[in-house]
């Protein structure tokens, strides 16, 4: 495939996740061979960096690029529409040290790229054609395949034990469909993980719009009012569980772990042509995956 750019620049901005300030992120087209570059406009000289997995230093509740003195966050959603979409070189300039939640999902990104339309470059494209399976794993059950095939594919499957949400999986034929099938599924998280995360000064920026609450372990009326409270929303009935806001899909969990999963491979840096088969996937085992396959298969 050839190199692709935007034809033209955007804005989208919104609040940050985890520090809940309203960010403004500018996505504008680039030359031949400029891959995704990060910038931080906020900060003396307006570093940047490549998009690739050599930065990730932090995994938790996102994934986050580091170089040096300041990082950009929560950037798998954005990357994962740039990938879908078929996005090669862009100019991604950031204020604040976080991209915007937005509503949870890739879909603001995705409509944002298809309104201001795709330039073919004429170069090609970096290309992994994957000919022979690689198989990687951890010793928490997260297991990574990538397969031959023609054309890239993506399967997730999860499974949290939970009565709420056991096991689900979520599978993309063709980079095609992403935009109706995957890029609005939004990101979620257990009610119990809430107050931990408050306690280390994340996710001010979340709320049950722009994410799905698994409530699977009842807690006292009281505890729920709190946290709603905190979450900036009307009082919750404690006696129900089930998901805090309606679904988009029955499997929307694992649909969001796809499109996670999507942004993580980005890193990788080139286009891939094969099958990959997540078990239990998250952004800590797939960048490490990417890290491993940028090591020893890309070299």
């Amino acid at each position: 495939m050839e190199q692709k750019t935007l034809k033209k620049a955007f804005c989208l901005s919104g609040k940050g996740l985890h520090t809940g300030a309203m960010v403004h992120t500018t996505v504008k087209p680039a030359a031949v061979h400029t891959g995704i570059r990060m910038t931080r406009v906020d900060l003396p000289g307006k570093p940047s960096c490549e998009a690739l997995v050599e930065w990730v230093t932090k995994t938790s509740r996102g994934t986050v690029l580091e170089n040096g003195l300041w990082k950009i966050s929560t950037i798998e959603h954005l990357m994962s529409a740039l990938y879908a979409l078929g996005i090669t070189n862009a100019e991604v300039e950031v204020d604040a040290p976080e991209v915007p939640i937005l509503d949870g999902s890739a879909k603001p990104w995705v409509e944002a790229i298809e309104q201001v339309g795709l330039e073919n470059q004429g170069e090609p494209a970096k290309e992994w054609v994957v000919t022979e399976p690689v198989v990687l794993h951890n010793s928490k059950g997260s297991r990574l395949k990538i397969l031959p095939s023609e054309q890239y594919e993506a399967e997730v499957i999860v499974d949290y034990g939970s009565p709420i949400l056991g096991q689900q999986v979520a599978m993309l034929k063709d980079l095609t469909t992403y935009s109706a099938e995957i890029a609005s599924a939004r990101t979620f998280c257990f009610l119990r993980e809430i107050k931990p995360l408050l306690h280390l000064g994340l996710i001010k920026g979340g709320n049950l719009q722009n994410a799905l609450v698994i409530y699977d372990k009842k807690i006292w009326q009281w505890s729920m009012n709190r946290l709603a409270k905190k979450m900036g929303q009307d009082p919750i009935d404690a006696g129900k569980l089930g998901y805090m806001s309606p679904l988009k899909y029955d499997n929307e969990p694992a649909r969001h772990k796809l499109l996670d999963l999507i942004g993580d491979m980005a890193l990788l840096g080139v286009r891939i042509r094969g099958k990959i088969v997540a078990e239990k996937p998250g952004h800590g085992f797939n960048t490490w995956c990417c890290k491993e396959i940028r090591k020893n298969i890309l070299k």
